[in-house]
C-alpha cells in the first residue's frame, strides 16, 4: 500500500502510522499479534514510522481506544523528529534488536531505550519463554539498564521469547521516556490454527 500510494502521488513522502490496539474479540488467538508483527515489518520501507499504543486501551473489548490525544502527540513527535529533524532525543518505542542465550537465560537487547527501562506495576508482564519443544511458559523477568533478561526454571535451554504476542496483551514495560516496548517474538515458528491469506 505504501509503495502504491507513493507511486500514485509520484512522491516518496514519509508514511507514519499507529499500530493496532490490543483487542480481545478476534476469531483466532493470534490475529492481532500477527498483524502487529506485519506492521512492524513494514518499517523496513524507507521513510516510515510507527506509534505503539498497547498502553492506551481503556476497554479490551473495543477496537477503538478513547484516548486519541496521546497517539496524536506520539505521531507529532515522530514526524517532528524524523522528518523535520527537531531535537527530540527519544521518539520511538523500544524495538527488539537481538537476543543471546547465556547460562539458561535469554538476554534481550533493544533499540530506542538509551536510558533503560521502567515498569509500571510490581513486575513486567507478557513475557513468555520456550525451549526447542516450542512450549511457551511465563518468564521470570529481570530489567537491567541495557537489556531485559528472561528465564524459567523449567526450561534449561531456552531458544525463543515472545513479548505481548497475543491479541489482548497490554504490557507494562516502557523506555524511561514513557514509550511502550513494541510487541515481538524471536522465533519464526508456524502459528497453528491461523488463516493467513
Amino acid at each position: 500500500m505504501i509503495g502504491e500510494w507513493r507511486k500514485q502521488f509520484n512522491q516518496d513522502f514519509p508514511f507514519y502510522f499507529v499500530q493496532i490496539a490490543p483487542y480481545s474479540k478476534y476469531d483466532n488467538t493470534y490475529d492481532a499479534a500477527l498483524l502487529m508483527e506485519a506492521q512492524t515489518q513494514s518499517l523496513a520501507y524507507p521513510k516510515t514510522g510507527m506509534v505503539v499504543i498497547t498502553d492506551l486501551v481503556d476497554n479490551i473489548a473495543s477496537q477503538h481506544p478513547i484516548d486519541k490525544l496521546t497517539p496524536a502527540l506520539r505521531l507529532a513527535n515522530l514526524a517532528l523528529a524524523d522528518h523535520y529533524k527537531k531535537p527530540i532525543a527519544v521518539y520511538n518505542s523500544p524495538m527488539y534488536k537481538r537476543m543471546e542465550v547465556s547460562k539458561g537465560k535469554i538476554n534481550l537487547y533493544f533499540d530506542n531505550a538509551p536510558n533503560g527501562f521502567m515498569v509500571k506495576g510490581d513486575k513486567p508482564t507478557e513475557f513468555l519463554i520456550a525451549g526447542a519443544d516450542k512450549n511457551f511458559l511465563p518468564a521470570d523477568v529481570k530489567v537491567e539498564k541495557d537489556k531485559i533478561v528472561v528465564s524459567n526454571p523449567q526450561i534449561a535451554n531456552p531458544v525463543a521469547v515472545r513479548f505481548s504476542f497475543a491479541n489482548d496483551a497490554m504490557a507494562n514495560i516502557f523506555n524511561k521516556e514513557g514509550l511502550p516496548v513494541n510487541p515481538f517474538r524471536t522465533d519464526n515458528w508456524e502459528i497453528i490454527g491461523v488463516k493467513i491469506p
